[in-house]
């Protein structure tokens, strides 16, 4: 996945998981020249958090590999996906063994002392119904837009265009395109601002809507469209609110203070999306900027730096 559609998709799923989760992207399978997108391992900690996600809670209750796909995955897409599972089991359980000191190799899978490593389960996602898949493997329905494959394969097939639209399924159906996409935006605009998939969803789609100078795929640009025209209504909506008669001091604050932090969170998911790591101390100081100016410039810079000090003023 390179272009910025399925950047956005990757790092909302990733954000969103890493409320519950250890999630983590692009992880290399090392035995073959492959990557999964996001692999999640659930904090029990969290478990009640869990629970309050909705469907994506619900796939991330056990280890899992998640795939999301710009279009409708085939069934070549999805072998390939089935081969990273098989795969990233294989290293998992060499992992263990080394962690334990054992002495067991893969002939003695099923010794006693083999070290017991859940297997990790396998969500594909896709934006239209993988008819080739679904048959292949018999996937029967679960819920609307969710399928699992025969026993043994621990898979599950989501097909974004057949979830209802709840709030239990939005974070996911801002991965869609079209009029699930519209739907999920419009959904999101309406939430509260303290609801939880605005925190994960709002920085995403802020950095994307101003891009990376890079030019786009004809492929992004129906997605592209739909995110610039939340923006421009989000912004129009804001400025709006700042106008309204009797607006008090405090709210201009609180407004004031919600933009200088989501544009901070920009910042972050920017230098995070360039894999740039950032120290607490420059976190904290990116956080606490509340200059509009400051943090769009820190924030044109973030898009396209290649170091943590070509981005912060100051910084050696």
């Amino acid at each position: 996945m390179h272009n910025s559609s399925d950047q956005f998709a990757k790092n909302l799923l990733r954000d969103g998981l890493s409320l519950v989760s250890a999630a983590q992207t692009e992880v290399e399978v090392l035995a073959a020249t492959q990557k999964i997108d996001v692999f999640s391992v659930p904090d029990p900690a969290r478990d009640a958090e869990r629970a309050s996600m909705g469907l994506l809670g619900e796939l991330s209750a056990e280890p899992s590999l998640f795939e999301p796909f710009h279009g409708t995955p085939s069934l070549r897409q999805v072998r390939r996906c089935l081969r990273k599972q098989l795969t990233w089991h294989h290293e998992l359980e060499r992992r263990a063994r080394a962690a334990a000191g054992s002495a067991a190799t893969d002939e003695d899978a099923d010794a006693p002392q083999q070290p017991a490593v859940d297997f990790p389960a396998l969500v594909v996602i896709g934006r239209g119904r993988p008819e080739t898949v679904l048959d292949a493997y018999r996937c029967e329905p679960v819920q609307p837009g969710v399928y699992h494959a025969v026993p043994g394969l621990v898979m599950r097939v989501i097909v974004l265009a057949e979830l209802p639209r709840t709030r239990a399924t939005l974070l996911l159906r801002l991965l869609g395109s079209g009029r699930v996409l519209r739907e999920a935006l419009a959904d999101l605009a309406a939430l509260p601002d303290d609801a939880w998939e605005k925190s994960v969803a709002r920085p995403l789609l802020v950095h994307f809507r101003l891009g990376t100078n890079e030019p786009t795929t004809d492929k992004e640009d129906d997605v592209s469209a739909e995110i610039r025209a939340w923006f421009e209504e989000y912004e129009k909506n804001l400025r709006a609110e700042a106008r309204t008669e009797g607006l008090n001091e405090g709210r201009r604050e609180g407004l004031k203070e919600g933009r200088a932090d989501e544009a901070a969170r920009a910042v972050l998911t920017a230098l995070r999306v360039r894999g740039i790591a950032v120290p607490d101390a420059a976190r904290e100081r990116i956080l606490a900027e509340k200059d509009p100016e400051t943090l769009e410039r820190w924030h044109e810079r973030a898009v396209v730096a290649a170091s943590l000090a070509e981005v912060l003023d100051g910084l050696s």
